[in-house]
């Protein structure tokens, strides 16, 4: 098993496995869509978040914990969205979690899948994760606040500290299983398809996507190869402290972007969607915490998207959004 950063992507292999296991995953700025009670189609990526790795950094800058769970650093703006995007032609089952909180099922975190949970993507079936699974083809975004501000979905649905950031486990198909899969394809045609405190993920605007449900037999993964990464969350402040580099700018907010005229997207998608997780349905966005306490959240108003640009995104390349 290695882990590589390449161009801000955290890549994962396992040549022990198959000379094929490789999938790579990055981390997509985007904008924030409204949480005015609409669904939103997907919105574009604007480019991938700066990953650093926690081994190059200064210790005397970054947290003890930090040092301890080692993995990587990324800046997000405070309310800023994100969404993850994976890239392999070998299939990989993938776990991933806000904190100490399952994104598909806001059950505890575990590295471990639960087969009857179902509580992991298969990769390259799912291209993208933009949020929090709540319903059936719909997530609400995965949107940075604060640690101990109360807005993250971690600190709705777990007791004691929050871990913050977001972590990411991954297992490659056995070969044996692969190798038969590939040998069938190749019979029919083919189809694309300091520091100060840490951040968190709360729940954000409501968005279309359906996460579709596991096909794959249990024992097509190799459960005994698997690497978790941690990725760490700061502000800009922080990413200065940290690593000594500006920050990406500030997005745009999304009427500002659809003013301009800019594409909004829909996945055309033949998978059946798994139903949502009701404890995430059930958290408090960061809207609702906002207007509880009289904080509104700035660039929160209702937006008239364009018809939004139908798609079928190829494995290899799942970033393409805008």
């Amino acid at each position: 098993m290695a882990l590589a950063l390449e161009k801000d992507r955290l890549v994962f292999e396992f040549p022990e496995v198959h000379a094929a296991a490789r999938m790579a995953v990055s981390f997509h700025r985007t904008l924030r869509v409204p949480d005015d009670g609409n669904t939103y189609p997907l919105p574009p990526g604007l480019g991938r978040f700066p990953l650093r790795a926690v081994a190059g950094l200064d210790d005397a800058r970054i947290p003890d914990s930090w040092r301890s769970r080692g993995g990587l650093v990324m800046p997000m703006w405070q309310s800023e969205a994100c969404w993850l995007g994976f890239e392999s032609r070998y299939p990989f089952l993938v776990k991933v979690a806000a904190g100490d909180v399952d994104a598909l099922t806001g059950e505890t975190w575990s590295p471990v899948p639960d087969f009857e949970r179902e509580d992991y993507l298969e990769v390259p079936a799912q291209p993208w994760l933009d949020g929090f699974v709540v319903a059936q083809g719909r997530v609400r975004q995965f949107v940075a606040m604060p640690l101990g501000s109360g807005y993250g979905v971690e600190e709705q649905l777990r007791s004691g500290p929050a871990q913050g950031g977001i972590r990411i486990a991954a297992y490659p198909m056995r070969a044996r299983r692969w190798e038969e899969r590939a040998e069938f394809d190749a019979r029919r045609p083919m189809h694309s398809f300091a520091p100060a405190a840490a951040m968190g993920l709360g729940a954000g605007g409501s968005v279309e996507q359906g996460v579709a449900t596991p096909v794959e037999p249990h024992d097509a993964w190799d459960l005994d190869h698997r690497s978790v990464v941690d990725v760490h969350l700061v502000n800009s402040e922080q990413w200065r402290t940290v690593t000594g580099e500006d920050p990406p700018t500030r997005p745009l907010a999304a009427a500002d972007y659809t003013g301009r005229g800019f594409p909004w997207f829909e996945l055309y998608d033949e998978a059946v969607a798994r139903q949502g997780a009701q404890p995430l349905a059930d958290v408090d966005t960061v809207a609702d915490v906002g207007r509880r306490r009289g904080e509104p959240l700035p660039g929160n108003e209702t937006v008239t998207v364009p018809e939004p640009i139908r798609i079928r995104p190829a494995p290899r390349d799942p970033g393409r959004r805008g």
